[in-house]
């Protein structure tokens, strides 16, 4: 067995993928348009995976766009996306700076989450060894779920 992808229902495309891409930082792989069954699937890799996403297989995230509306509710037995960052603050501070609320900030150097525009839960943890405590960080508090 081997993991593929995770699918994520998105309610307004250009939204998800600005977030997903512009302040995430994620490449989009390839998009599907299919009219008969009134859908788009775009996927996405993490940059270090983008050259091989086709060819080994790489883990994508597959976003899942239904042309004609529907709510989708904030279920918690989904759980949360995960990516590993070079830098946690950096990647906090860049994605503060683009309106994205840091639910948990990551005050130990090690781990935060935010959330997506349809509520997805997105952990972020250090590559290697935690980040020493830093402000505005250590201090910052919690921020609704996640």
């Amino acid at each position: 067995m081997r993991y593929l992808h995770t699918m994520v229902r998105v309610s307004d495309l250009d939204r998800s993928l600005e977030f997903y891409c512009d302040k995430l930082g994620l490449v989009e792989i390839r998009r599907v348009d299919n009219p008969a069954g009134r859908f788009t699937l775009v996927f996405l890799s993490a940059p270090v995976d983008r050259d091989h996403a086709v060819e080994t297989k790489a883990p994508l995230i597959e976003l899942t766009y239904n042309w004609d509306r529907e709510e989708y509710g904030g279920g918690r037995n989904f759980g949360h996306l995960a990516f590993e960052v070079d830098d946690i603050y950096a990647t906090c501070a860049r994605l503060q700076a683009g309106g994205v609320t840091i639910n948990r900030p990551p005050r130990d150097g090690r781990m935060a989450f935010v959330r997506s525009p349809d509520d997805i839960s997105i952990e972020l943890l250090q590559r290697g060894a935690s980040l020493p405590p830093a402000e505005p960080w250590s201090s910052m508090p919690n921020t609704g779920v996640w």
